[in-house]
């Protein structure tokens, strides 16, 4: 979008926030990049668009000290493609880079160095190094701002080689120095435990909390996942080490209390969290689409807004699809929290109820079948899945291929067209998934007058492509199930 000028000008004299993560407005008289949505009307002349945050930065610009461009919602572009750069940008969002270097990032992604490096800066104007440095500066001013850590150990968490690296890049990107920028910061919200961080999610407006609050809550594991205080926690595996997360729904903004072994995990669980909350997508833009179609309409004008609820771990995710086929959300949680409590690693919690981390699938590879209270051939479901899984033949990372997860899963026992598209909705965040065959979206079909069978029925969603995981949450809405309801 950043290459279409007149476009990106009335965006900028719209203040329209719709826009803000999809490009970056810079003012050569300023020298400072912007959120397109900020009140100040530069002249035309005067504006650059870029990108990304990180092509600003290598153009000179510093990031607004007002509008704070850096925390805006990412550009939803990352989350409905499948090619290459796209899942390059979620995996660098996920933490690859400080984890696994650029190497790292290419082995996942099956190219080279070269090739990644060339298709990242012909789209986004930065290499794969760049759009790790400017989350790096981010994830930096996230905790200057929310924490009391001293700026050395800040810096190693935020990712930094060095002290010296860090004060450079906060200077550079935000033209104060790190102890400037945490004495600027006004402290609003209450004290937390050490360890802990208080932190807000932005997202685009709408944002309809119903039926993503209400169904991570009614399919919550216990001892994983609760409804606390009006806040969903969960336990979630990082790359060094267990956390917990809490999310409330606030009016412009999701409260985000993350309390984490190791700091050096921040940018890594607030990517996960976004992700599980479907922060990033453009709901105007799904809303539009689905509201022409006469039959849903009616529910998108009611409840404009409605996200995908997905998952921090793709491998939890299709286990679980296992656990839930053929039962009941009740039956599935039952027999999640068994394997949780014999197969899960045990956690602190002091702030509330939960218990373990989410069984890996090493652990379930090898687990016996025969102590599985399921039907056989389930058992052999869940424990080749594991398998699958555990030994990297089937990749349902926020990187992962959705075209080749897909064949790869359908190849496996048990993985019949529902279970599929549930992992490919839920786990791979693909916004096209469609569930043809589900009960619920059956129902629905016929409540509303749409064809009632699942080739009938997908040939009919045609007219809702690329949306119709979104158009899978208006037809459940219609259902009378708590995963529809805000859990008061």
């Amino acid at each position: 979008m950043h290459e279409d000028f007149e476009r990106c000008v009335r965006a900028v004299r719209s203040r329209d926030a719709r826009f803000d993560g999809w490009f970056i407005t810079a003012v050569l008289t300023t020298g400072i990049y912007c959120r397109p949505s900020y009140p100040a009307q530069p002249k035309e002349a005067s504006m650059r668009f870029y990108p990304s945050a990180a092509a600003a930065q290598q153009a000179g610009f510093r990031a607004c000290k007002r509008c704070r461009p850096d925390a805006s919602p990412g550009s939803p572009e990352w989350n409905v493609r499948t090619d290459l750069v796209a899942r390059a940008m979620r995996l660098i969002a996920d933490g690859v880079i400080d984890r696994e270097g650029v190497p790292g990032l290419a082995s996942r992604l099956g190219y080279s160095v070269r090739q990644i490096e060339r298709q990242l800066v012909a789209e986004l104007g930065a290499g794969p190094i760049a759009l790790a440095r400017a989350q790096r500066a981010q994830t930096a001013r996230m905790l200057i701002e929310s924490s009391t850590l001293p700026m050395s150990d800040l810096a190693f968490a935020a990712g930094f080689g060095s002290i010296r690296t860090f004060n450079d890049t906060v200077r550079e990107v935000f033209g104060v120095t790190p102890t400037a920028l945490r004495t600027r910061v006004g402290r609003d919200e209450q004290p937390v435990p050490a360890g802990t961080l208080q932190l807000r999610l932005p997202f685009r407006a709408p944002l309809c909390p119903d039926n993503l609050f209400g169904h991570l809550a009614a399919t919550a594991v216990p001892g994983v996942e609760e409804w606390r205080d009006g806040a969903y926690r969960r336990t979630v595996r990082l790359p060094h080490g267990p956390g917990i997360v809490s999310l409330r729904p606030r009016p412009d903004h999701v409260s985000c209390r993350l309390t984490l072994t190791d700091f050096r995990d921040l940018s890594v669980a607030i990517s996960r969290c976004r992700w599980l909350l479907d922060l990033d997508a453009d709901p105007v833009a799904v809303d539009e689409l689905l509201g022409e179609d006469p039959a849903l309409a009616p529910l998108v004008a009611a409840s404009p807004g409605r996200r995908v609820p997905r998952t921090v771990d793709g491998a939890e995710f299709a286990v679980r699809t296992v656990l839930g086929q053929q039962v009941s959300t009740a039956a599935a949680r039952t027999h999640a929290a068994r394997l949780v409590n014999a197969h899960g690693r045990p956690i602190d919690d002091p702030g509330g109820g939960l218990t373990h981390l989410f069984p890996d699938p090493g652990a379930l590879a090898e687990l016996d079948p025969e102590t599985l209270a399921m039907p056989q051939t389930r058992r052999v479901t869940l424990t080749t899945v594991a398998r699958a899984l555990a030994e990297g033949d089937l990749d349902l990372s926020v990187g992962g291929d959705w075209s080749d997860a897909r064949e790869r899963l359908a190849a496996l026992p048990g993985f019949g067209p529902w279970s599929v598209e549930s992992i490919a909705m839920r786990a791979l965040g693909d916004p096209d998934a469609f569930l043809a065959t589900d009960l619920g979206v059956r129902a629905a079909a016929a409540a509303l007058d749409l064809p009632r069978s699942g080739a009938a029925l997908t040939r009919r969603a045609e007219a809702w492509r690329p949306w119709r995981a979104y158009a899978v949450q208006y037809l459940w809405a219609t259902g009378d199930h708590p995963i529809n309801r805000f859990p008061g």
